[in-house]
């Protein structure tokens, strides 16, 4: 496990992601908050590119909890089907939906506890919700990020929540907001797991990553 960057060396890597890419965006496709909820829990063991295409159709005719609801459990089937643990996770959307409604006036909570409460939202889910649709500096840590902070040396932790207590208690609060999208599209594009491409990587001479391919 790579040293925790101090302090000088966090709010130099911030700066130059934020200088990169100052307003980082997520990947997953949706028009408002239920269906960015509905897209992350699909996300699950899944691509985001994989889970935009499954849904391109279903936002039109399944928008909110009631048009779900009414879309009904064979009917979000078919349109996920592409989706690994396609029939769990239609399950968990019809289900979640009918919560909304019953609970919550079909609207999505903002409260991780709340989002927590329902099928299938595990707290990296929550997370996701709460910086992207509420923009609470909530930190959710994929597979990329903890790789990223592990290997790097910016946010070093034993398990996920270790990494999101890392970013919560050593990156600059200015730079909160953004930090987990910048990790993940880092991730994701440059510091890959099996062949990073150290030679574009932006941080390069602040890595402690000892096996750099550039």
């Amino acid at each position: 496990m790579a040293r925790q960057f101090d302090y000088a060396q966090m709010k130099e890597c911030f700066r130059r992601f934020q200088a990169a890419d100052p307003h980082p965006q997520g990947e997953l496709d949706h028009t408002n908050a239920f269906t960015l909820l509905v897209a992350v829990a699909l996300s699950a063991q899944a691509t985001d590119v994989g889970v935009n295409r499954a849904t391109r159709a279903l936002w039109p005719v399944a928008d909110t909890p009631a048009k779900m609801l009414a879309l009904g459990e064979d009917g979000l089937t078919e349109h996920i089907k592409t989706i690994g643990l396609y029939r769990q996770k239609a399950k968990n959307v019809i289900r979640l939906s009918q919560i909304l409604v019953e609970r919550f006036g079909g609207t999505v909570p903002s409260s991780r506890a709340a989002l927590m409460s329902l099928p299938g939202v595990g707290r990296k889910t929550a997370n996701v919700v709460l910086n992207i649709w509420f923009h609470y500096p909530a930190q959710a840590v994929d597979t990329h990020i903890f790789r990223v902070g592990n290997r790097v040396g910016i946010c070093p932790g034993r398990d996920v929540d270790a990494v999101e207590r890392a970013i919560e208690d050593n990156v600059p609060v200015e730079f909160q907001d953004h930090a987990h999208h910048w990790l993940i599209l880092h991730g994701r594009y440059i510091c890959t797991a099996r062949k990073p491409r150290c030679a574009d990587c932006l941080i390069h001479d602040l890595c402690q990553f000892e096996e750099k391919t550039a």
